[in-house]
């Protein structure tokens, strides 16, 4: 398994090794222990799975607030996305700033969003399937989203000119970052 950074740190994109064969391939996509080597000590608790029809459907860009807050482990096991991770802690170097990998079913990798972080993804091709680890339940009451176009953000999405994505009604209607009283603080971390 191979750990990469971004240009947000804490925010990793995990390259697990495909061995194949005439059979055809393995891969171990999770592994706590060399996570935790590595300085990601993670429990998941649950395991979310997602099947989006058209192309350039978005989801997103959506939080867990305290005391539900999520670390998440994304994977495309069929299509490909470009998933977005942008920092939402109080304090940070980098608040507002995000960064975002193209994963497909076909290069296998997996983004690593740490709580206090936003999440979404579009989907480049038609019918994608998303799955992702989280580190805690499903809690509707600390459920939130902030705009996927806010201009202070400034998400570079792969959209071609013209084409608008498809949205769910709460992530259209969702809040801009500014104004946020964002629940996560950020800490120093050496």
């Amino acid at each position: 398994m191979k750990i990469d950074p971004t240009s947000l740190p804490d925010v990793v994109v995990v390259e697990p090794v495909r061995f194949g064969d005439a059979r055809g391939w393995f891969s171990e996509t999770w592994n706590a222990a060399q996570m935790a080597s590595a300085g990601f000590d993670l429990s998941f608790v649950q395991d979310n799975h997602s099947f989006s029809a058209a192309q350039y459907t978005l989801r997103g860009l959506h939080y867990q607030s305290p005391p539900h807050a999520q670390d998440k482990l994304v994977r495309c096991s069929r299509g490909a996305i470009f998933d977005v991770a942008v920092d939402i802690r109080l304090g940070s170097p980098h608040y507002g700033r995000w960064t975002g990998v193209e994963l497909s079913a076909e290069n296998m990798r997996q983004l690593l969003v740490p709580k206090g972080f936003l999440h979404g993804f579009l989907t480049l091709t038609p019918d994608c399937e998303v799955q992702y680890k989280c580190s805690d339940f499903y809690a509707p009451d600390c459920d939130g989203a902030i705009r996927w176009d806010d201009p202070d953000i400034g998400i570079d999405w792969p959209l071609p000119s013209g084409v608008q994505p498809v949205l769910s009604a709460k992530d259209s209607a969702a809040p801009r970052l500014a104004g946020f009283d964002t629940p996560f603080k950020w800490t120093m971390t050496e």
